[in-house]
């Protein structure tokens, strides 16, 4: 069975969801593979300015964009179990 969104064909769940609610789940997650502080940065500025953008036009009366920045703002605060396993350090400083 093939899942279309919009007309994109959707291959995993994680891009069903990105293609129906417009939002890429790793801009506010953060990717599974290691960033170096400057690509965080940036990533975290643009979802700042994204994050902000839906909130505005939630404020509007634009609902999906109040519950999309729900998503957003929630995405931001989880950590992918992969890369807190993969960064995870001892409490003497090294990695586990």
């Amino acid at each position: 069975m093939r899942t279309f969104v919009a007309g994109q064909e959707a291959f995993s769940d994680l891009e069903f969801a990105e293609l129906a609610l417009g939002i890429d789940v790793d801009l506010f997650r953060g990717p599974l593979e290691s960033e170096t502080d400057g690509e965080r940065a940036a990533r975290e500025d643009a979802a700042r300015d994204i994050l902000a953008d839906l909130r505005q036009e939630a404020e509007a009366g634009d609902e999906i964009a109040g519950w999309d920045a729900l998503y957003a703002d929630a995405l931001t605060r989880t950590v992918p179990f992969l890369r807190s396993v993969r960064g995870h350090r001892s409490g003497t400083g090294e990695a586990a």
